[in-house]
């Protein structure tokens, strides 16, 4: 865990504000570690001092028999006085914009048959059908097209959900082959279309420090990236009435002596409004912005 260097207060954030915020996206780019392994380093991550900061492990849909052989046949563990039961493996099942619902629904019936396995959440792209899709009443984040198509998407998905409905917004924040990255102007115009339509949302893709920079990306080369503490702030300051262009330059801030101060002085009322709204996001290395937000003094990790 590389530390971020700060002049900041140092003072720890409220706890909640970073609760259950980081998804363990390990087997998928630009890490793309093996599953097997993902898993075994997951474990590892919820049995750490930074175990409170950890989501689920996020796994393609496509690998739901691999995950289950892989949790069911793992090694027995060594005779124990007392036994220890191991905690099912919370995971989430991820399906990228134009995959087969067939491939979805099979996947979450594979995972339900196994009491290893606890699936706590359902990730695919938004379509017009996407009511279509039987996830068993599982919370469902749905991935919205960029441009024009963004905020009618994200009307029709604040159009169904409530607390019998759990389903929010999914937006990417990385670039891919066919997704160049999103500035800071389209990001803050995600923001405040989720925060006018009431809805939570996750990101995912690029987001793996804690404030905004350019950072190696898939080729060694500097990407410009966006920050979680950008995010955290952009987000606060939207539900206090910020419009799209206010939040430009808090997404644009580098310097984590700007955002450090707006985050200590946040109260576990602010974090609890924040986090109803930016509910988690996907990282292919948790231990990034983990150890960032330890180096500016904000979470303790523990041993």
């Amino acid at each position: 865990m590389a530390p971020t260097t700060s002049t900041a207060t140092g003072t720890l954030a409220e706890p909640t504000l970073f609760a259950r915020l980081i998804d363990d996206a390990a087997v998928f780019p630009p890490a793309q570690v093996a599953l097997g392994p993902a898993v075994a380093a997951h474990r590892r991550h919820r049995g750490s001092g930074y175990a409170a900061l950890v989501g689920p492990l996020l796994v393609p849909a496509a690998a739901a028999r691999e995950l289950v052989t892989l949790v069911e046949t793992a090694p027995a563990r060594p005779a124990l006085a007392v036994p220890t039961p191991v905690a099912p493996l919370a995971v989430g099942v991820i399906a990228r914009p134009g995959t087969d619902p067939q491939v979805v629904t099979e996947a979450l019936a594979v995972l339900g048959a196994t009491a290893a396995i606890d699936v706590v959440g359902v990730e695919v792209g938004w379509t017009p059908s996407w009511r279509g899709l039987d996830v068993g009443g599982l919370p469902l984040s749905l991935e919205v097209p960029r441009g024009e198509a963004l905020v009618g998407a994200v009307a029709d998905i604040a159009a169904v959900a409530s607390d019998s409905v759990p389903v929010q917004a999914k937006f990417r924040t990385g670039a891919t082959p066919q997704w160049p990255w999103p500035d800071a102007g389209e990001l803050a115009g995600f923001i405040r279309a989720a925060v006018d339509h009431d809805l939570g949302f996750k990101l995912t893709g690029g987001l793996h420090h804690a404030v905004r920079g350019e950072h190696p990306g898939d080729s060694g080369a500097p990407d410009p990236q966006h920050g979680v503490l950008n995010v955290v702030v952009a987000t606060r300051l939207a539900l206090n009435g910020a419009d799209a262009a206010e939040l430009v330059p808090v997404l644009e801030e580098r310097d984590p002596d700007e955002l450090v101060p707006y985050v200590v002085r946040m109260s576990a009322a602010d974090a609890a409004v924040v986090r109803a709204f930016f509910t988690a996001y996907g990282c292919c290395d948790v231990t990034d912005p983990v150890g960032e937000l330890a180096g500016l003094g904000l979470v303790e990790v523990g041993a």
